[in-house]
């Protein structure tokens, strides 16, 4: 190590008095004296004779050349005790210590954000590993809402990520998981087990019916014909009714447990009729809102909803029949037709004799004593009288003008039923029989005149039923269970030709 002349110099002048002999002795010293130094634990000092140097301590030590050149050796302890530097130590320290607490509370963050993503990851691959291997019928909805849900996990890794320093290797392991779920949900919609399942139905059919012929070759039976065509009634009425499927809760959510909702239908364009859900305010008593959809999966997705306002309707008794609303009037016994166009009341009229705000309403059910209908041949409407002390009594109503066309009085109390509907001029009442299931137990013909029991059972998803409306052209029926929609297939006796 190389030693300049400064360096020298100041050395020197730490060395106190011994230094002034020291020069006194070296008068012509040069640099390259110190090109080599070597320090050892003492210190030196010299003194004059004549010309020759002499050392006079044991600290230090040095010779001197011919040319009368000093070469010495020399370390100097450090006596002055660094307070500054301990302090910017300490200083640092502190500053150290603050930064890794908060790096340390980032991870503990981190842990656990990656702990619940980790359980949402899970939850999302036993649904989809379900949707592989279970035979339900799934729709475009079951598909959209895990999709959103691995997009917004998708989201948070990627800000996760670029929050999080250091090694990232369980996030990473994540977010590759993520990308594969991705790719499986894409890969089930492209199987499209709908179209599998509706295959394995019509082979069954085929199945039944081949039986059906075989039996009737040995018996010289004719066979038995197939399905009503829609919107017709060559059927001999309804003696089933298919397992429920629930389309979504309603979209003004879990508290708005009353209310109807179907589609529309018109003879005119029997297929192309709008989807309606119009559930009550919280009371149970008031349609103030309602909205329309132009197809099924609009509906489900929540997606180009039309919502409109109206401030007279009353209970869940509402019908739609070619791109008309028909309700009860609030707080009398008149019925409003509204055009579903212009959201505007076109007319209302008087149903004579009608008892109305609770007076017979059906069981579990308030403020439905005038219940609208329709089916394949039209508009009815289902109520009770005074005079016939809260039997069931069925109207059949001019669209058009709402006038009563005709009258039929049956022998069933109104308030003893859960709800009705009519298909093909066939009233089909309703009673509970517990919190799951409903039965279809009577029946009035108007065409005959005929009344009697049935015995047919609804499944259900909640304890209550609303309203429950009939769609001729799709052989539905659509049910408004404690705010759910649900809808049904009607399986009708099929008459010989």
């Amino acid at each position: 190590m190389r030693l300049s002349f400064c360096f020298l110099l100041v050395l020197l002048s730490l060395l106190g008095p011994a230094v002034g002999d020291l020069e006194a002795v070296t008068p012509g010293l040069s640099t390259t004296s110190f090109l080599q130094p070597d320090f050892t634990p003492s210190f030196i000092s010299g003194s004059r004779s004549g010309s020759s140097f002499s050392t006079r301590s044991s600290s230090g030590s040095g010779t001197q050349d011919d040319h009368g050149t000093c070469m010495c050796s020399v370390t100097l302890p450090d006596t002055t005790f660094p307070v500054e530097r301990v302090e910017r130590l300490e200083f640092t320290a502190h500053i150290l210590s603050e930064k890794f607490q908060k790096e340390l509370s980032k991870v503990k963050e981190y842990v656990h954000l990656i702990s619940i993503y980790e359980k949402k990851l899970v939850n999302l691959t036993v649904r989809v590993e379900i949707m592989e291997k279970d035979s339900i019928s799934y729709t475009e909805l079951d598909f959209e809402l895990i999709k959103l849900e691995v997009k917004e996990m998708e989201k948070l890794i990627i800000r996760l990520k670029d929050g999080f320093s250091g090694s990232s290797e369980i996030v990473d392991q994540l977010e590759v998981e993520i990308r594969n779920m991705t790719l499986l949900v894409e890969k089930l919609e492209t199987l499209d087990r709908n179209n599998v399942l509706a295959i394995r139905r019509n082979v069954l059919a085929l199945k039944n019916k081949l039986k059906e012929c075989e039996a009737s070759k040995s018996e010289n039976t004719p066979v038995v014909p197939p399905a009503p065509a829609p919107g017709t009634c060559a059927h001999g009425g309804v003696v089933n009714i298919s397992r429920p499927f629930v389309v979504q809760l309603n979209w003004r959510g879990f508290s708005y447990k009353y209310g109807a909702w179907g589609r529309d239908y018109s003879p005119e364009n029997p297929d192309k009729g709008l989807y309606w859900v119009a559930p009550l305010n919280t009371d149970g008593r008031l349609l103030e809102y309602y909205q329309l959809h132009n197809t099924m999966d609009d509906l489900q997705l929540y997606r180009y909803a039309k919502q409109y306002r109206i401030t007279y309707g009353q209970g869940g008794g509402t019908a739609v029949y070619k791109n008309n609303m028909y309700v009860n009037w609030y707080n009398t016994g008149n019925i409003a037709k509204v055009n579903l166009t212009t959201n505007a009341v076109s007319v209302t009229q008087n149903l004579p004799y009608a008892a109305y705000n609770n007076r017979f309403s059906y069981a579990n059910v308030g403020w439905q004593d005038i219940d609208l209908a329709v089916d394949e041949s039209g508009l009815w409407v289902i109520y009770s009288t005074e005079s016939s002390t809260g039997n069931i009594v069925i109207s059949k109503l001019n669209d058009t003008t709402l006038l009563v066309l005709n009258t039929w009085h049956t022998k069933q109390y109104k308030p003893s039923v859960s709800n009705a509907f009519m298909v093909c001029g066939v009233l089909y009442a309703t009673r509970t029989l517990n919190t799951r299931t409903e039965e279809i137990f009577y029946y009035y013909d108007t065409n005959t005149g005929k009344e009697g029991r049935l015995s047919i059972v609804m499944q259900k998803m909640q304890e209550n039923v609303q309203s429950i409306n009939y769609h001729p052209f799709d052989q539905k029926l659509f049910v408004y269970n404690d705010g759910y929609l649900l809808n049904y297939d009607l399986i009708f006796k099929q008459e010989p030709h």
